[in-house]
């Protein structure tokens, strides 16, 4: 009992470093910095007449990162949060359409998604209204001056009417 009695204080002087120690350490970890990006979309309270490749910002707030471009094309593929669609907004850009590549040279963006960007699509209003979202999107960015879209690597036969 003896020998029980002297372990105890040690398992509690263990127990309350390790607390500390765990305290000390997730308190050093700051949360990650936080950048604004936009993403732009169609509204049909701004915009009524609906003029198929006039988009319009939306603010987004994203832990920092080095691929902020591709962040942002990320948002837009999310389309209008819940809160966004109640002031309008909306996007032409089907849901789950994935980036497959995007690589900035010399002042232009080239940016591949996968089919399903074009899956169902039609008409050339609808067609312009997806251009200019993406292209808006990644134009906000200053090292971005052009823009070329593909498509699982096609660039002559995509987005057509």
């Amino acid at each position: 009992i003896r020998y029980m009695i002297k372990k105890i204080p040690i398992i509690f002087i263990i127990a309350f470093v390790v607390l500390i120690v765990g305290f000390i350490f997730l308190s050093g970890n700051k949360s990650a910095e936080i950048i604004k990006i936009i993403a732009y979309f169609n509204n049909d309270k701004m915009d009524p007449e609906f003029s198929c490749n006039k988009v319009f910002p939306v603010e987004r707030e994203i832990a920092k990162t080095e691929g902020v471009a591709r962040a942002a094309i990320e948002e837009l593929l999310r389309g209008p949060t819940d809160k966004e669609k109640a002031e309008g907004f909306f996007t032409n850009i089907n849901s789950g359409v994935k980036i497959q590549r995007l690589v900035i040279e010399n002042g232009v963006a080239k940016i591949d998604f996968d089919e399903q960007l074009e899956f169902q699509i039609g008409g050339s209003c609808r067609v312009s209204a997806i251009r200019s979202q993406i292209v808006q999107t990644l134009k906000q960015f200053s090292g971005i001056k052009d823009v070329i879209i593909s498509i699982s690597g096609r660039t002559e036969d995509i987005l057509q009417p």
